[in-house]
């Protein structure tokens, strides 16, 4: 069995990439680029009709949508030392679902519009506006992860899980924002996130467009 991963780490991608780093799996990385039409060819189509990365090839379950690819191999593997991302309870399935489709639905396009028009886009084509209207959308809604944190480690409880890989992927681009600095727990919170060893290694895949 070869579990393959599609797509590159500077991307949505980066989400499975993480997960399955965090469980030490073993699995192909196929860097499907997504500039020039690269993701509408047949054979990509085939994969995923959307023609969007990311795509993960689980020995013929074909899974789409980066927080999907993430949820699924949470679910499916452990860790060789039976570390597992998933939920362990219903309280903690619960948290998982609410928080993964809170960072998709109120915080993902503010937070990516921030990111562009702040830092990734060249100067001359950025529009500082539209980060600042990001950035003040933003604010109340850290505020509710900020109350959440109150007294935990994570997301779901005391420990990492793929909640904290989906929530963290989105929030790491909204960094710099005002409206971070305004949530001192979701701060911390992100900060410790990003320091662990697969999150890094996804950030070095994505600077060197390595294949693991």
């Amino acid at each position: 069995m070869t579990l393959k991963i599609y797509g590159i780490a500077a991307s949505r991608t980066s989400r499975p990439l993480w997960a399955a780093q965090e469980l030490g799996l073993a699995y192909e990385h196929i860097a499907q680029v997504y500039e020039g039409g690269a993701t509408r060819t047949p054979a990509f189509l085939a994969l995923n009709p959307n023609g969007h990365i990311p795509v993960i090839d689980d020995d013929g379950i074909v899974v789409w949508e980066s927080m999907a690819c993430a949820l699924y191999l949470a679910e499916r593997f452990t860790g060789p030392d039976g570390q597992s991302l998933a939920a362990q309870n219903h309280a903690e399935r619960a948290e998982i679902l609410r928080w993964t489709f809170w960072a998709v639905t109120e915080c993902e396009k503010d937070a990516l519009t921030f990111l562009m028009h702040r830092v990734a886009m060249a100067e001359e084509r950025r529009k500082p506006e539209l980060a600042l209207q990001a950035d003040r959308r933003l604010a109340p809604v850290l505020q509710v992860l900020e109350q959440h944190l109150q007294g935990r480690s994570y997301i779901a409880g005391d420990r990492f899980t793929v909640a904290d890989i989906c929530v963290a992927s989105v929030l790491a681009w909204a960094q710099r924002a005002d409206a971070m600095a305004a949530c001192p727990r979701v701060g911390e919170w992100l900060e410790r996130c990003l320091a662990r060893p697969a999150q890094l290694q996804v950030r070095v895949m994505a600077r060197n467009r390595v294949k693991t």
